[in-house]
């Protein structure tokens, strides 16, 4: 897989305690990877970090990126050989309560790191990740480029858009010049979805928690469409990405967009009634009720158009949206139901992940 790229190297997760960070933890250690995580807190309860016993499995250091003392100090003790950027406050509607920490958070916190790279200035590539909502969305039905304008109505979308600003102005002030031993590239992906998410206003945690009670979920725009994409797959771009910049200096300073197969745009609506099957609904409407109340803003469209990864990283989306969702419902259930091993679980699934890629013929199965 990738090359075996990560095979024996030291890999820094920041961010690892999260729903992606923690998938991304867990998909390293089977490739053979030493991870180092940086969190400054375990973000939900339950918490798929500590359901799958993540801390005993790496070096975790409890810190949080807007400390740049400290960020500096793991970073050149630790010299990792790859680094991925997750951390960040992720939740557009805590972006309204507390928008300081936010902008905080998701600038500053990117800030710190490269700033922590920067001193230390060992061989090192790092892979950034942003966001989808890095883009001014103005809810074009194509999807968005690397190089469309970015920024947003909200604060959440600006503190993305300002932490590119920010991974822009240091890559050329600093790292594109031929003295700097640090490889940079930009990661945006959205509407990720998968087993181990608990965060707060995510519409398949709402799903998964009231199914669990037997309640009914309530959903606030349910014509609103998603190209919903498993959690694997923005990782598997993450990772081919760093595995090709290592051997690639062309790549250095890029941004790359991952998203799923153009035909899982799906309606909210549609995405419930699909994930209901997997629980014990005799009607499948039962699952769900409409509610008006939207607290903040809301696109209605948002999609990405992942052709320069196709083209300089022969990376493409492998899961179909049947498959997403069956990914998605059967982790949970199997949580709430079946009181499964997870880490088992979590670890199958990958495996699973891997073959269809594999049989399917996708570039970074190599």
């Amino acid at each position: 897989m990738f090359k075996n790229s990560y095979q024996g190297k030291k890999v820094l997760v920041t961010g690892n305690t999260g729903f992606k960070g923690a998938w991304l933890t867990v998909w390293l250690l089977q490739i053979g990877a030493r991870v180092i995580g940086v969190s400054k807190d375990i973000p939900t309860q339950p918490s798929i970090f500590s359901e799958l016993l993540l801390a005993e499995k790496i070096t975790y250091y409890q810190e949080d990126l807007r400390n740049l003392d400290r960020i500096s100090a793991i970073v050149a003790d630790e010299a990792p050989d790859f680094v991925f950027h997750l951390a960040a406050q992720p939740i557009v509607s805590v972006s309204y309560s507390d928008p300081i920490e936010t902008i905080s958070s998701n600038a500053m916190g990117t800030a710190n790191l490269l700033e922590a790279l920067r001193l230390s200035n060992h061989p090192c590539v790092a892979v950034i990740i942003t966001s989808d909502k890095a883009y001014d969305n103005v809810e074009q039905v194509w999807g968005y480029k690397e190089d469309d304008k970015l920024g947003g109505k909200d604060v959440y979308s600006g503190s993305k858009g300002a932490a590119e600003l920010i991974i822009k102005s240091y890559f050329h002030s600093f790292f594109r010049r031929d003295e700097s031993k640090i490889r940079l590239a930009i990661g945006r992906a959205g509407n990720v979805i998968g087993g181990g998410d608990w965060a707060t206003d995510r519409i398949v945690v709402d799903c998964m928690q009231a199914w669990n009670k037997g309640c009914q979920v309530e959903i606030r725009s349910p014509k609103a469409t998603r190209p919903w994409q498993h959690v694997l797959e923005p990782l598997s771009g993450y990772l081919q990405l760093g595995a090709e910049l290592e051997v690639n200096s062309l790549l250095n300073g890029e941004a790359f967009n991952f998203g799923p197969r153009a035909e899982q745009n799906h309606s909210v609506e549609t995405l419930l009634l699909d994930l209901s099957k997997y629980w014990d609904f005799a009607d499948p409407s039962e699952a769900y009720t409409i509610t008006d109340s939207i607290p903040f803003h809301e696109a209605g469209l948002l999609k990405l158009n992942c052709d320069k990864a196709l083209f300089f990283l022969k990376w493409k989306a492998c899961l179909d949206y049947h498959e997403t969702v069956e990914y998605t419902s059967c982790w949970y259930y199997a949580f709430y139901r079946d009181h499964a091993d997870m880490l088992v679980l979590t670890q199958e699934q990958i495996s699973s992940y891997e073959s269809l890629a594999q049989k399917r013929g996708l570039r970074w199965t190599e």
